[in-house]
Parts: C-alpha cells; structure tokens; sequence
C-alpha cells in the first residue's frame, strides 16, 4: 500500500517546489516558534497574562506540526510516494487535521479571553484563573484530536494511503467521509464565533472611545484606565491579525479538499498545501512586527543568549591564557643555568 506510485497526478515541477517549500518551512517554524516559546516562558510581564498560556499553546501546535508534519510531508513530495509506513501513513492525518483544529480553537480561546477582558471586565479573574485556563487547553487538545477518532476507528470513513496523489488523508468507507462535516465543525463554525466576537470587541472599544471623548478632563485614574485599555486593544489587534492570516493560508486547502476530492486541479492542491503550511512559520513574524511587548520579549532572549556566548568565551579565553601561563612556568623552571655546565 504504501509504496503505491501509480497514477501520480501532480506535475514534477510541483513536487520539487513543494519538498523545497516544506523543507525551508521546517527549519524556520522549529526556530521562530521554538524562540517564541522561550521568550514568553521567560518574560515576567506576559507570562502572568492568560493570553499568553493560549499563545504558548498555538505555538507549541505550530512546533509540533513544524518538527514532525513538515519533514514527513518532504519525504512525501521528495519521492512522490509515502515510503514511511502504514502506522505512520495513519498517524500523519491525526496530526496534520488535528493541529489545525488545535490552532482554531486556540484562537477561539484567545479571541473569548479578549471578549471577556473589555466587555465583562469584572469576572475576568474569576473566569480566568489559573485552574480555568489549564482546563481550557485541556479540552482544546482533547476535542481537537477527539474528532478523528472515527476515521482512526473506521467507524466513519477511515485513514489511509490515496495512491494518486500519494498523500496520507482521510479517504471514503462504504461511500461515506466525515471530511464536509470536520470542515464545518472544526473550520466554519470556530471562524463564525471567532468573527462574531470581534465584531462585538470593535462595537465596544468603539463605544468607549466615543465616552473617552465626551469627557475632555479626564482623571488619573481614568488616564491609567485608558494606558490599559489602549495595550489590551493593540493585543487584541495582534490576535485579530493572527487570526486572518491564519484563515487566509487554511481557507484555500479546506475548500480543495472538500470541493475537489477527485483532484481535478492537481496545482492549486500543492499551492493551497503550501500557503497552509506557512500559516505554522508565519506567527512570531507577525509577533514581532506587531506588538512592542511581544518584541521587548525576543530583544531581552537575545540578550541573555549573546551575554551567555560573550561569558563563554571570555571564559574560555581566560582558561587559554592561565594553561599558557602554565606551560610557560614549566619552560622556565626546566631550563638549565649557564654556570651549570
């Protein structure tokens, strides 16, 4: 089964783009969301926000589909056919459909954190403590992989090798595919609540901006209020772009395999396969260009890890010179006098 090559359907020139593509991507996920996660860990100020637990775990998803999706994917479009296995062959779709349902639903958590941050202010320490939150990211990852059990099962479709396209899917059963149901329940109908609470975040920091501006003297307290309001706001910005270019890289795939499941347009599956994957390396780009605490986090990593390196040779310079030292003491000790012979 798994080294079935017949009727392979994408030009060579598609294929090779593609491994290179997955490749680069790879390397750049790994570190961009490996960087991105040290960062955080290690930045006081975000770390005690809850947003940032859900942003780990975006990241975190993104890593995970960097480290193992990406280099399968390679080996996949490299020898345009699965060479890998059936356990693996199975595994892959698991991961890849999982991963996608895991950063919607984060970002679904993250857009509800938001909401609740400046609509319902006052019950936000009480809907977001740390006990919350830890159950939040436990049924995101639980229902995310959850809902590929049926075709893990083969009790709704199953999952295996599709010769002509040698890629590891979800394939029909008995004329049967959950494949039109998973995109609505993990892509349109997480998208729908994502966008409906943004519309409302939009119509209330409007409210409140047109309040700011009824009232021309404004107190210190009120100033401090607005300081706040106006960080939450360029976060809630970050996340909101997050969110559309994540939709802008995934949209294109879900449709093409929903609606072009016999592959007719061989290309457009590889490009819409290709903008999908960037979605995982895209983030902490984003991250940095977007928001100023979230580059303060990079710039403060890099400056540990560069006073780490400086430390490191400065040390090993000064272990170089005192075994120089050393040598040079036992030269001295050894030579013979002049008078001595």
């Amino acid at each position: 089964m798994c080294n079935a090559t017949q009727n392979i359907i994408y030009p060579r020139e598609a294929t090779i783009f593609a491994s290179i593509c997955a490749i680069l991507f790879c390397i750049v996920g790994v570190v961009g969301n490996f960087v991105t996660v040290l960062a955080l860990i290690r930045c006081p100020k975000l770390r005690t926000h809850a947003t940032t637990a859900f942003v780990l775990s975006l990241c975190l998803s993104d890593l995970l589909f960097c480290s193992v999706n990406l280099p399968l994917t390679a080996s996949r479009y490299i020898h345009e056919a699965w060479t890998l296995g059936d356990a693996l062959c199975v595994l892959f779709p698991v991961l890849f459909y999982g991963n996608v349902a895991v950063s919607l639903l984060n970002m679904v958590a993250i857009t509800l954190n938001r909401y609740v941050l400046i609509s319902y202010h006052q019950y936000y320490n009480q809907l977001y403590s740390k006990t919350s939150i830890w159950l939040q990211l436990l049924c995101t990852w639980g229902f995310a992989f959850l809902i590929m059990l049926p075709s893990l099962l083969g009790v709704w479709g199953q999952l295996g090798l599709n010769p002509s396209t040698f890629s590891c899917t979800i394939l029909e059963k008995d004329g049967k595919s959950p494949k039109k149901i998973l995109f609505l329940i993990a892509f349109v109908l997480p998208c729908v609540v994502i966008i409906t609470s943004y519309s409302c975040i939009f119509w209330r920091v409007q409210r409140s901006r047109n309040k700011l501006k009824a009232h021309q003297l404004a107190t210190k307290k009120e100033k401090r209020s607005s300081r706040r309001e106006r960080d939450d706001s360029r976060l809630t910005k970050l996340m909101l772009i997050i969110f559309i270019c994540f939709v802008l890289c995934f949209l294109p795939l879900m449709l093409v395999n929903v609606f072009d499941d016999e592959v007719e347009y061989p290309v457009l599956h590889v490009l819409a396969s290709i903008l999908a994957w960037a979605s995982s390396v895209i983030n902490p780009f984003i991250y940095a260009a977007s928001n100023r605490q979230y580059r303060s986090a990079y710039s403060k990593l890099f400056r540990i890890v560069r006073s780490s390196v400086v430390f490191s040779e400065s040390k090993q310079l000064s272990n170089n010179s005192l075994k120089s030292r050393d040598r040079n003491g036992q030269s001295v000790n050894f030579k013979p006098n002049a008078g001595s012979s």
